[in-house]
């Protein structure tokens, strides 16, 4: 059968739909900028060393509404650009704004000339600058603008509704039934939309859900006059009436007023409510000028959440007919089944069948959704010289086959619950063939004042793993507020009278003298995961596409991934599109080249084991062509997904049938046979370890080299217990034979052939050490990709040196102690190396430490600076010593080490700091070193240290919650002190170093 038959349920081909929709588709600060290093990470099509602006992170940049100046709006734009990030999110946001006085959203609100005045000179000086500026399609969130009333027909609705409960024989004369909750403010109108009976069945109830007769509804819509309704109930049991009435939900943005006159969150499943935000922005925000500089360094438009809240059902004048064009019945007879009350389920009829209605019910709006708003607003931003980036979560919606219609899906560091949830937006994103999956990142609740760079990084680590390449920082505020105290304006704090959400980065912490060694990171990491094509194991088939869940996979989340596997979320529609071909056993050949599709129940009704007809052919279609495919569960029982037509659940189970007879198709009935079935179909991962760990990885394919991000983290932040240190053995993948590996860091840009590992065929086995959240990457590629001179001489495949490594001189071993060593290189010789003497480790305890005390200045936007110096005999954090207990700022420590004469040019040394809170850098001898991994602290000095007397300074930046404490006590005062500085211990670890001869 044709792929591009239309689906009976829709009337349009699901392919069509969705593949044209995606082809439519005040202190002063030193300048630390350095040149490429000596070694850096040169390929062709990646410029690891020194990534370009489109990689690099971005900010959330946080205005209060219009009230700005274009002078300190280009000078945001200049600091952004000179910390080394690409461009910044214009958001509206002042949740921190307690006084409505302090902002007049009549001449400074959200889209006032006074706010378009200020995105004019964001976008000026960001052409200047090299820099992109997204904006966002409304004031905060929801989607919604000034011009719409709650009556509008664009403005959002809500499907409320009244019961009264009737015994049997019954008569009832009086009102329709009244809503059961009052309407919100400004709403003036509402339509009764309908009146129904129906019997009361208690064998469907359950504990929240009063059970009904599917057969007995009836609709006494026609009995109902002039909002009055008399019913004689029948004498088989309780009746109960319902009553559906049809209104604006009177929804305004999150954390308003931000215009004059209010604006009211737009229908978003109806065009009417797409145009709405479309004719305001071309009326009045798209100036000439603002048109033209769009198309010069315009980024995206962006969307946060959906969260759209009513104590209702969320509706839309077209539902009744969307429902009836996508499965061929009526939904009005339907709706008890779907009816909700803050939040929660109202009616049920029988179990099966209210599972079904509701399916049915969710994938109706879905389709709106996608179709009124994502594809719309997509259309129009492209008209514009814009993508479209969109976090299309929130509802019950297919947020799966959202993110194939997107150009920029995004997730969020604080509301995904684990990886998974960046693996469905992820599994969008590759079927779609789009590059980009972006992350709001580090918002913590309480966080504001003391995140830190440490702890943003921890976070990161792993959404990185699972799938996420763009990084948009929460936040940066604009600098001014009347009536704000130091150090400036916040977006989100205090809130509530107490500290706020996330942090207000930029100039105002003492960490942002270090914070272009962060973005430098960040833009180097993207650059991996932005080449070349993702390589996936496996597909996950999710029947109902929804994220934020926190919902995994059988096996797959608790134990493949532990054990190297990867997988991402498909959904129905996914299927459908052009990518969804089988080449070699793979599907999806020229994108994630998944090589086995797995199937379970649908968790989000019970893990039911549960397929819809289309989806079963299209399963049907792929495992004929060579796809292995798992099914777990009995699947010789499968139902249908919604409501079925006469003989289709006999046609699903004769389809699945057909499946399970086929080769390279597997059913089990219990998930811990995965493993075993997978093996069976000859389908094994990209990357293994031996045992299970904490190591996720990546991997991105490019002209033939393979790049694999790794990173010692956790599948969510609440797992316990705490990620340990690992140090194994990983074995890796190659797509060409003659590859070597490479270690490319993110930190320096610098790329080193590794000089001990073994090979097998298409595999490269080398060992990992990671500290908890440390990342690496490793590049597979010909020798001399990166521009090294060790061409095709022998490696080592074991030694009893602590290191062995590639030199311009060759290889040589290196050890922490004097001895000899042998090593066994990959030409089958084996060499033995003496190391002579090497100097013990030395514990650095004696410091002296010169502190820049941040304070309040003469204004809210003024810091100003007193020094401390102090001598220390050891090692403590500022909050224990009296000094400095609530010195918030930057303290450079010095010490000195005094080498003796057995120190010679075969001798190196490391520098380990231990903990340091919160970024730092280090010299040695007047020469600043490479950017420090500020998740594991340790530098190589390599031949930096001398005879004599040498010189060691470590710059350290902290937080500004110990000052705020004391400066801000109403807001900040009741936090603790956090352990600010150098905190060790800091140890010298001297090694020796000798060719291999």
């Amino acid at each position: 059968m044709s792929n591009d038959t239309p689906d009976r349920r829709s009337g349009l081909p699901r392919r069509t739909l969705l593949s044209v929709a995606v082809a439519t588709a005040a202190v002063g600060t030193l300048d630390w900028s350095l040149p490429a290093p000596a070694g850096a990470a040169t390929a062709a099509g990646l410029p690891f060393a020194a990534p370009g602006r489109a990689v690099r992170p971005k900010f959330r940049w946080w205005w209060p509404d219009g009230l700005v100046q274009p002078d300190e709006i280009r000078r945001e734009i200049d600091q952004i650009a000179d910390a080394g990030f690409g461009g910044a999110e214009i958001a509206a946001v002042h949740h921190s704004v307690t006084d409505p006085a302090v902002l007049d959203t009549a001449r400074h609100g959200w889209g006032s000339a006074a706010w378009v005045t200020g995105v004019e000179a964001a976008l000026d000086q960001a052409a200047r600058r090299g820099l992109t500026v997204d904006l966002t399609i409304g004031p905060s969130w929801p989607a919604a603008v000034p011009g719409i009333t709650p009556d509008s027909e664009a403005a959002v609705k809500e499907l409320a509704y009244g019961t009264i409960t009737l015994t049997a024989g019954s008569t009832y004369s009086g009102a329709v039934p009244p809503p059961v909750h009052a309407a919100a403010s400004g709403v003036t109108r509402q339509r009764l939309l309908l009146v129904q009976a129906a019997r009361v069945n208690t064998a469907n109830s359950t504990r929240k859900e009063t059970g009904l007769d599917l057969d007995s509804v009836i609709d006494l819509t026609d009995a109902a006059t002039d909002g009055a309704l008399t019913w004689t109930v029948p004498d088989d049991g309780s009746w109960v009436i319902v009553s559906y009435w049809v209104r604006g939900s009177g929804q305004t943005p999150e954390g308003g007023p931000h215009t004059a006159p209010a604006a009211y969150v737009v229908d978003h499943f109806s065009a009417a409510g797409t145009r709405a935000v479309t004719n305001y922005w071309e009326a009045h925000l798209l100036s000439p000028t603002v048109r033209r500089l769009l198309k010069v360094c315009g980024g995206a438009l962006f969307e946060d959440s959906i969260e759209l809240e009513t104590d209702g059902l969320q509706w839309t004048s077209g539902l009744p007919d969307a429902f009836l064009a996508h499965t061929g019945r009526s939904l009005l007879p339907l709706l008890p089944a779907v009816i909700l009350n803050h939040g929660s389920q109202v009616f049920a009829f029988e179990a099966a069948i209210t599972r079904q209605i509701r399916h049915d019910f969710w994938e109706t709006v879905s389709v709106l959704f996608n179709r009124h708003h994502v594809t719309a607003l997509r259309t129009w931003a492209h008209s514009l010289g814009l993508e479209l980036r969109s976090q299309p979560y929130g509802l019950q919606t297919d947020a799966i086959a959202s993110a194939a219609l997107l150009d920029i899906p995004e997730g969020e560091s604080l509301g995904f619950k684990n990886l998974d949830d960046y693996r469905c937006l992820a599994g969008g994103r590759d079927m779609a063939g789009h590059t980009v999956l972006s992350c709001e990142a580090g918002a913590y609740a309480g966080g504001a004042y003391n995140t830190t760079w440490q702890k943003f990084l921890r976070t990161m680590g792993g959404a990185y793993a699972a799938g996420v390449n763009q990084t948009v920082v929460h936040g940066f505020s604009y600098a001014e507020l009347p009536g704000v105290n130091w150090p400036g304006y916040a977006a989100f704090t205090p809130y509530k009278g107490t500290v706020g959400y996330g942090e207000s980065w930029g100039p105002r912490h003492p960490t942002w003298r270090h914070v272009e060694d962060v973005s430098g990171y960040l833009g180097r990491v993207h650059q991996v995961l932005r080449t070349g094509r993702p390589r996936v194991d496996v597909a996950v088939f999710r029947q109902t596409g929804y994220t934020a869940t926190g919902i995994g996979a059988s096996w797959f989340t608790a134990t493949g991934v532990p054990l190297g596997w990867t997988h991402q979320f498909l959904s129905g529609p996914l299927l459908d599109l052009p990518a969804a071909t089988v080449r070699h056993g793979r599907l999806a050949p020229e994108g994630p080249a998944y090589k086995a599709l797995f199937v379970e129940g649908d968790f989000f009704y019970g893990s039911t084991v549960t397929l819809a007809l289309s989806d079963a052919r299209a399963l049907l279609r792929l495992a004929r062509a060579g796809l292995p495919v798992v099914l777990l569960g009995a699947w010789d029982a499968v139902v249908p997904s919604g409501v079925p037509d006469s003989g289709e659940s006999d046609e699903l189970r004769s389809v699945v049938a057909e499946l399970l007879a086929l080769p390279l198709v597997r059913q089990i009935a219990d998930k811990s046979a995965v493993p075993s079935a997978l093996a069976d179909l000859g389908v094994v991962p990209d990357v293994r370890y031996a045992s299970s760990s904490t190591l996720l990885n990546a991997h991105r394919v490019a002209d033939g080299v393979d790049y694999y991000y790794l990173c010692n983290g956790k599948h969510a932040e609440t797992v316990k217990p705490p990620v340990a240190a690992i140090d194994h053995e990983i074995t890796l993948r190659r797509t060409t034979a003659s590859a070597v590996p490479y270690l490319l860091d993110p930190w320096t840009g610098k790329a080193e052939r590794l000089a001990r590992y073994t090979e097998d065929g298409d595999t490269v086995t080398a060992r990992v050490t990671l500290q908890p959240a440390e990342t690496l990457i490793l590049a597979l590629g010909r020798p001399g990709l990166f521009g090294d001179r060790t061409g095709s001489r022998p490696h080592a495949v074991d030694s009893e040196a602590d290191e062995v490594r590639f030199t311009d001189a060759g290889l040589a071993v290196r050890a922490a102690t004097a001895g000899t060593y042998s090593t066994v290189l990959s030409s089958g010789r084996t060499v033995r190396t003496t190391l002579k003497s090497v100097l013990a480790p030395m514990d650095l305890t004696s410091w002296q430490l010169r502190v820049q005390d941040w304070r309040p200045g003469v204004t809210a936007y003024r810091t100003t600076v007193v020094d401390h110096d102090l001598t220390l005999d050891a090692l403590l954090p500022w909050s224990q010593i009296t000094e400095l207990a609530d010195v918030s700022g930057i303290g450079l420590y010095r010490t000195t080490v005094t080498l003796d004469n057995d120190w010679t040019g075969g001798h190196g040394a490391r520098l380990e700091m231990g903990t340091v809170t919160d970024t730092c850098r280090v010299t040695v001898n007047g020469h600043r070193l490479d950017p420090v991994d500020q998740i594991h602290p340790v530098v190589d000095l390599g031949g930096l240290l001398r005879r004599g007397v040498n010189v060691i300074e470590v710059e350290v930046a902290t937080p500004l919650s110990n000052r705020l404490r004391v400066s801000d006590p109403a807001v900040y005062g009741g936090t603790a002190r956090q352990a600010y500085g150098l905190l060790g211990p800091v140890r010298l670890l001297p090694y020796g170093e000798a060719r291999l001869d």
